[in-house]
């Protein structure tokens, strides 16, 4: 699955968040002028393809796909069942 990123942008600032839940730990309703329930229901209602953006007097909100490299850290070795 992949991961996303939310963007905040207020008072010519960028702030990043993993999820609009953690961009609601720090502002309230009020404060962005959206609830977090109106925000996702807002992001789950836009057509497949179509940018994730919600724009309002007070702030721009961007969802969009994180890209990271592919790792195996923390994944645990396979034993190595060849005979030498």
């Amino acid at each position: 699955m992949p991961r996303n990123v939310i963007l905040l942008i207020k008072d010519e600032r960028y702030e990043f968040y993993g999820s609009p839940a953690s961009l609601f730990d720090k502002y309230t309703a009020n404060d962005l002028a959206i609830s977090q329930k109106a925000l996702n229901s807002y992001f789950s209602k836009l057509p497949a393809g179509e940018p994730r953006i919600y724009k309002n007097r007070i702030c721009t909100i961007i969802k969009a796909p994180l890209h990271v490299k592919p790792t195996t850290r923390g994944r645990k070795k396979q034993p190595d069942n060849t005979n030498k």
